[in-house]
């Protein structure tokens, strides 16, 4: 079971980290950027529904924000259930 929670914990941050990138990425770079593009592909998907429901705020996105505190949240949540399986 430490490995499960391991592998969450990894995962979380991974994904957390990729947001962050995205996020400061968008101030620097063109929309088109290789790099940019890339780890859009895996980052656009999860932000997409959470813009439909929060629009941006005085010209500001909080949805990367959002995303990150809810992975964060569902990580807490499943290693809460593995750790009561243990």
């Amino acid at each position: 079971m430490n490995l499960v929670i391991i592998i969450i914990d990894t995962i979380v941050d991974i994904l957390s980290i990729l947001i962050f990138i995205y996020t400061l990425l968008g101030y620097f770079l063109r929309p088109y950027h290789p790099v940019r593009q890339a780890i859009g592909r895996f980052v656009e998907p999860l932000l997409n529904p959470i813009r439909k429901v929060v629009p941006p705020i005085g010209g500001l996105d909080f949805s990367p924000l959002i995303l990150i505190l809810l992975i964060q949240v569902v990580g807490w949540i499943l290693k809460g259930i593995f750790r009561n399986l243990i």
